[in-house]
């Protein structure tokens, strides 16, 4: 535990899930924290226990549906009232709505979730990035998702708010250079939380493959405390469908995601082995891909002594990545990972040879 700190953390969407996770993380570190969701009694048995197990001074328990108008200017003016100061804060709160959006989704449940997960977070960003921008000091985590990047057909009007969140928040990057205040969007896959019972989506073939949320609250807390822009929660094959999403045919990506998220049925299991191993051999390629575009940018600025070790490292990049895609023996896991360290490991010897 660390101890000493003053700083306030406020976490929307704090009494369950990555929220939760994320708070626990802030409070190790000796955060105040001010907790908001709906769930006022979840948030006052988390509050003492962060206060019974971390160094955290003040928790701050605030009970606020974002979905409804005017909570964002109403959440605000509460903490301003009690004269907290907010050094960081993280949008987290969010629901997702599962089906046919021309016949099977609720309009009113779609209006709340798009007022919840895009007009609430902006809203809130509003009005606190500008305490911090005057006092050039601040950091602040939103929470997009991976299908920010990607169509998501049966989770239309979601994964438009997420997209709308991440393109935010980059945006919003660019215009904070220059000062000490940074903002990070958090693109985490599916993960193990009430998120999809919530949408009615607990019967769907993505629900067979979930990340942990103590690990994408770990990921999206060293990006947010790094400054960084964004941060793909989790492993390589999670990351490999920001890859992928810039690569595929968006047709083809709204085919694969469509697939996760129809209902499961007896031959779910080996549908998403087949689907991941197919996904696992074009990661490789897609990587290859990506870095011979990076390379090859600035092979007209070399001169022909360059240019010769140019064609020869990538020459021999390719090669051992063919190998590592091909060595069908091993776990796909392994297969995507030895065919990414070999291009991250040629980049790097390019990288320090010019």
């Amino acid at each position: 535990m660390k101890t000493g700190t003053s700083k306030t953390a406020l976490i929307t969407g704090a009494s369950s899930g990555i929220g939760r996770e994320l708070a626990r993380l802030f409070a190790q570190d000796g955060y105040n924290l001010v907790l908001v969701s709906r769930g006022e009694n979840t948030l006052n048995e988390l509050a003492t226990e962060l206060k019974s197990t971390t160094d955290t001074q003040k928790v701050t328990v605030l009970q606020k549906d974002l979905s409804k108008e005017k909570a964002a200017q109403e959440l605000y003016n509460e903490v301003k009232q009690q004269g907290i100061t907010v050094d960081v804060l993280v949008n987290d709160a969010g629901v997702g709505v599962h089906g046919m959006f021309a016949n099977e989704t609720d309009w009113e449940q779609e209006s709340a979730m798009i007022h919840l997960n895009t007009i609430s977070l902006t809203h809130l960003t509003k009005l606190f990035l500008k305490d911090m921008v005057a006092r050039d000091e601040g950091k602040i985590l939103n929470l997009a998702s991976i299908v920010s990047v990607m169509p998501s057909p049966l989770m239309a009007v979601y994964a438009g708010t997420k997209a709308y969140v991440q393109n935010f928040t980059q945006s919003l990057v660019n215009e904070l250079k220059g000062t000490n205040v940074t903002i990070t969007a958090l693109m985490p896959n599916a993960t193990d939380t009430d998120f999809f019972n919530k949408a009615g989506a607990e019967n769907t073939r993505v629900t067979e493959q979930l990340d942990d949320p103590v690990m994408v609250a770990r990921d999206g807390y060293k990006a947010l405390m790094k400054g960084e822009a964004k941060v793909v929660a989790g492993g390589l094959v999670n990351k490999s469908y920001e890859v992928l999403a810039h690569i595929a045919s968006e047709e083809a990506l709204a085919a694969m995601m469509r697939k996760n998220m129809e209902p499961k049925d007896e031959n779910s299991k080996s549908m998403s082995k087949k689907t991941q191993n197919q996904i696992a051999m074009g990661i490789g390629l897609a990587v290859v891909g990506l870095l011979g575009f990076a390379l090859a940018n600035s092979y007209s600025n070399l001169n022909a002594y360059e240019k010769a070790r140019y064609r020869y490292k990538l020459n021999r990049t390719g090669k051992k990545v063919k190998k590592a895609v091909n060595q069908t023996r091993e776990t796909v896991a392994d297969t995507v990972a030895n065919a990414k360290a070999t291009v991250e490991n040629a980049l790097a010897d390019y990288q320090k040879a010019y």
